[in-house]
């Protein structure tokens, strides 16, 4: 998963209308003060990175990245409900942040909660249209839906926008696999050795 760089978030607030610098001041705060647990995250110390989070959030109870970053601790963990529940709650404060609506996609799927996925999914394309990570998050829901031509054709873009190695390889060979399932199979018992039918 991928955070979105600080200065790309859209901020709304209720009684006021900041002006730019105001918003990019409030901005740089948020992201300083997620930044030890960041580094807790990248040493693989999730549990203390929950920890520093909560304590981020008890100062700032509206700081998406810090609602972000929970999420992937929660995920890390295996905690799927808890980290769908903290990438809602960034995006309830920042509707435009990226990585938390497809991270937000992924989790949704391995919950099988497809409809959700693909919702995620599809809102992150219409925001950044053919954004990498959102069409392979795109492709893998409709996967998971069992429509297996929307998942090449989004598998496919993905591809094409030349992702790392690993990532590539595994998506060729579940591509592979789509159209192995989607070609009929021979030798299904209709047929004896000597290719006639079966009467």
């Amino acid at each position: 998963m991928r955070c979105t760089a600080p200065g790309t978030i859209t901020w709304t607030r209720a009684m006021t209308n900041p002006t730019r610098s105001q918003d990019e001041a409030r901005n740089a705060e948020q992201w300083s003060a997620v930044e030890e647990a960041t580094e807790l995250l990248h040493e693989e110390r999730f549990r203390e990175a929950m920890v520093e989070l909560r304590r981020v959030l008890g100062s700032d109870p509206r700081n998406p990245y810090a609602f972000y970053f929970l999420g992937v601790a929660f995920y890390e963990v295996g905690e799927l409900e808890a980290a769908r529940d903290a990438y809602n709650a960034c995006l309830r404060l920042s509707p435009t942040y990226l990585g938390a609506r497809i991270a937000l996609s992924h989790v949704l799927r391995q919950l099988s909660d497809t409809r959700g996925a693909l919702r995620e999914g599809l809102a992150a394309l219409s925001q950044n249209p053919g954004d990498p990570d959102a069409l392979y998050a795109v492709g893998l829901a409709y996967r998971a839906r069992g429509d297996d031509a929307s998942a090449m054709k989004y598998l496919e873009a993905f591809l094409a926008t030349g992702p790392d190695f690993e990532v590539g390889v595994e998506t060729r060979a579940m591509i592979a696999a789509i159209a192995a399932e989607q070609k009929p199979t021979s030798g299904s018992g209709d047929e004896n050795e000597d290719g006639d039918e079966d009467a």
